[in-house]
Formats: structure tokens, C-alpha cells, sequence
């Protein structure tokens, strides 16, 4: 099984990365071309609250 090669993380990408494994108990946000591994099934309440914290981060970005 090939990975996909992803660029060095950097604030965005770690900010994501953490969201995701907070919200959907997601290890990685790399592609890896399984069905098993890149596909997740997610409650809805998870991906409101995901959307809302992203949200909420890129205002405090744009706010500083």
C-alpha cells in the first residue's frame, strides 16, 4: 500500500490535522488509497462541530 507524498505540515495543515483527530478519531489526513483507510464513517454532529471550530479559527487568524 503506497502512500501519497504530503508537503511538511505547517500551522493550517496541523490545525487540521488536529481537528480531525479530535472530532473524527482519524489518525492521518494522508491518502493512502484504501477504502479501509480513507474512508470514515462520521456523525453529523461531529462534522457541525468539526466546521464550527474550523470556523472559529480562521476568524482568529483573520483577527490578527
Amino acid at each position: 500500500m503506497t502512500k501519497t507524498a504530503k508537503p511538511t505540515p505547517n500551522a493550517p495543515e496541523a490545525l487540521m490535522l488536529d481537528i480531525a483527530k479530535r472530532h473524527f478519531f482519524v489518525e492521518t489526513l494522508d491518502t493512502w488509497n484504501s477504502d479501509g483507510l480513507d474512508f470514515h464513517d462520521v456523525a453529523v454532529w461531529s462534522i457541525r462541530a468539526a466546521l464550527i471550530e474550523a470556523y472559529s479559527a480562521g476568524l482568529a487568524a483573520a483577527r490578527r
